[in-house]
């Protein structure tokens, strides 16, 4: 499902930033970094005050019609033809490929491919449309990364996690065994089936602390929050951080707060 040629914009002089509810709830950090970062470049951020739910927890579960009504609530919420910023591949990819077929043939059909063509997962803006340049002020460190199924398959954003902290030159970025695979949140997956969702937790943690990293960055709240959870439950030696956080942080001569 990855755009088989991406596309991008020129960088724009502003954007719209969609939030998604894991930031908006858990990791407000996430999101406040991400629009940090933004600025920086000298990007105006727009944040529509109505937004909510992109609708992908119905639509994964087959409940496409209660999908469709709280994703239509979504698609007057950016007017302006300018690109609209995701802080997660999850989020992103339920807006850019599964609006389009959501809303097929329906009048909203139009609308809803016309926002899901301007959708981009953050970090893959940053690099490849802001081409930001990132200054590590940080002390030196090893951590490990996760990338999101979605970022991964659908987002089609694997490689540039990796080139961002690469800038880092004080980062030395270790990679687990098995990096493509799930850890097992899956959104309502973790909820219907916890038995499976908690060994594939258990095997992701494992190969994170394998690597000898205290910590690990992941582009996704929903894995930061499962697999940083189990750790946590478990007393296992990794802590996580939203990759944004962890890239703001070592730009500013400060270390951040654990998420």
């Amino acid at each position: 499902m990855v755009d088989p040629i991406k596309v991008y914009p020129s960088k724009p002089a502003k954007v719209y930033f969609y939030g998604t509810c894991l930031v908006d709830m858990f990791y407000p950090d996430a999101g406040i970094a991400g629009v940090e970062l933004l600025e920086r470049e000298g990007i105006e951020v727009l944040f529509p005050q109505d937004q909510t739910c992109c609708g992908q927890p119905a639509y994964t579960s087959g409940y496409h019609d209660q999908a469709r009504s709280v994703a239509k609530a979504q698609l007057d919420l950016f007017p302006g033809d300018w690109p609209i910023v995701v802080p997660s591949g999850s989020c992103g990819g339920m807006m850019r490929k599964h609006y389009p077929d959501l809303f097929k043939d329906t009048p909203d059909e139009v609308k809803a491919a016309e926002v899901a063509g301007r959708v981009w997962e953050l970090t893959d803006f940053l690099l490849n449309v802001c081409h930001i340049k990132l200054e590590d002020l940080g002390e030196p460190t090893t951590v490990a990364m996760h990338t999101s199924c979605s970022a991964r398959r659908e987002m089609g954003v694997a490689e540039v996690g990796p080139k961002l902290l690469g800038q880092l030159k004080n980062v030395n970025l270790v990679e687990q065994i098995r990096p493509e695979e799930c850890c097992g949140f899956g959104g309502t997956f973790a909820v219907r089936h916890p038995e499976i969702s908690g060994a594939m937790v258990s095997e992701k943690v494992d190969t994170l602390v394998d690597t000898g990293a205290k910590e690990f960055v992941t582009t996704d709240c929903g894995c930061l929050m499962n697999i940083a959870g189990y750790a946590e439950k478990n007393q296992k030696p990794v802590s996580g951080q939203h990759i944004l956080s962890f890239l703001w942080a070592r730009t500013q001569g400060k270390e951040g707060q654990q998420s």
